[in-house]
């Protein structure tokens, strides 16, 4: 697999709080959205994405690890692998914010794409979302936490006000524990993934994302298009996309 991110403040922060990692070597990307004060935002996701990274990695390859939130039977291997890391992470930025006054009550979202043999895993908590496009067609494999997705189902189809829309209702760091979705499915042939912030999502359309990530570019052009239509479609967010490519068999 090939992959190729770009993170962009906007017009607007002063602080980019998104953040994320490409480990083409452990087919492992990572998206997260932090959020809270004094910069903490900023703090969360860096947290969020190197933990899962680390984790990942030290699990790749060895049994030799524990596994401190046991191992759910209806899961694969890897799936508990990915699950692991992220309730870790929630953990280690969970307990920092206990322990210092200027982190309380920050938190991030995250989403991460695991791909283990012909398989795609997917873990993700908050509103930060997953896309995967192959035969021209662009589907959206998550669903967020948002209060709008949970009044009006799926991802809130445009209901409720602007501000509704944007409230969480799962982040990873605020409780000592958090629901994490996990999706696993079989992958195969030339599929493009896309991972992005709401910076992203929230500005540009669903048939735009289809259409820009169905395009031939090569991945750099394709993030940097991404990135530029946000900003020409008004975003004042923090933008980040992230684009992995399965090579054709």
């Amino acid at each position: 697999m090939i992959a190729y991110g770009l993170s962009e403040t906007g017009p607007v922060r002063r602080i980019n709080e998104d953040c994320f990692v490409s480990a083409e070597d452990l087919r492992l990307f990572i998206v997260a959205d932090g959020m809270g004060g004094h910069a903490a935002g900023e703090v969360a996701a860096r947290i969020a994405v190197e933990s899962i990274e680390k984790f990942i990695r030290r699990s790749h390859g060895t049994d030799d690890f524990s596994w401190p939130y046991g191992v759910d039977a209806t899961l694969s291997y890897d799936a508990n692998r990915l699950k692991t890391a992220v309730c870790l992470a929630n953990r280690r930025i969970n307990r920092l914010a206990e322990n210092h006054d200027d982190y309380l009550g920050m938190g991030t979202t995250v989403v991460c794409a695991l791909v283990a043999d012909d398989h795609l895993i997917v873990a993700h908590v908050g509103d930060s979302r997953l896309y995967l496009s192959a035969d021209h067609d662009l589907v959206q494999l998550t669903q967020d936490d948002s209060w709008a997705a949970t009044v009006f189902g799926a991802n809130g189809g445009g209901n409720g006000s602007r501000a509704t829309r944007h409230v969480l209702t799962n982040v990873l760091g605020v409780r000592p524990d958090t629901q994490v979705h996990l999706l696993e499915r079989p992958i195969s042939g030339a599929e493009t993934l896309l991972l992005c912030s709401d910076g992203l999502h929230g500005s540009v359309s669903h048939e735009k994302l289809k259409e820009i990530v169905a395009s031939e570019q090569e991945l750099p052009a394709l993030a940097q298009s991404l990135i530029s239509t946000a900003l020409e479609l008004g975003s004042r967010d923090n933008i980040t996309a992230l684009v992995a490519r399965c090579s054709a068999r």
